[in-house]
């Protein structure tokens, strides 16, 4: 009967170690490399691991350039991101102006190829963003530059402000 209390004893701990490794691993999970998500109509099976992943997703890296300010009241800061095999222009900005301005998003990249972006730039004094449209990246990211210019409205309007993701 020993022999035997002894086993059961062994068949009862060995469930416990188990239980208590898999929330161990959970954890290191969590900050591991994760599945890129997908576009559900694609399928799982044709999802791709990349080396930009974080564990919640493809991480994202932006260049930027400098925060820009001028006395009339525009704030302006430029980047370029890159996520996985994307790469896109994003600016962030204020207008403190009192008037509506026009703006245009511009993504220059390798081959020449230009990507332009008009943003509705109101007069609401609110922090705001403007994207361009992602694209397939060719080339490192280091091989484009963004650029974001913002002018009076009209087709004279002067330029106010031209904020870039280059220091």
């Amino acid at each position: 009967m020993l022999a035997l209390t002894g086993a059961v004893a062994v068949v009862v701990a060995l469930p416990l170690t188990v239980a208590s490794a898999g929330q161990v691993g959970d954890a290191g999970r969590a900050a591991g490399p994760a599945a890129p998500r997908g576009d559900a109509k694609a399928g799982a099976g044709t999802a791709r691991r990349s080396p930009f992943l974080l564990g919640i997703g493809l991480a994202t890296a932006a260049r930027c350039g400098p925060e820009l300010t001028t006395p009339d009241g525009i704030e302006a800061q430029t980047c370029v991101l890159t996520q996985g095999e994307d790469t896109w222009a994003r600016t962030y900005y204020r207008n403190a102006t009192g008037a509506s301005l026009d703006s245009v998003l511009s993504l220059m990249g390798p081959g020449a190829r230009t990507v332009q972006t008009h943003c509705a730039t109101g007069a609401d004094d609110e922090p705001a963003t403007c994207e361009t449209p992602r694209e397939r990246r060719r080339g490192g990211p280091d091989a484009y530059t963004a650029v974001t210019e913002f002018a009076e409205r009209g087709a004279e309007g002067a330029l106010l402000l031209r904020s870039g993701s280059n220091s």
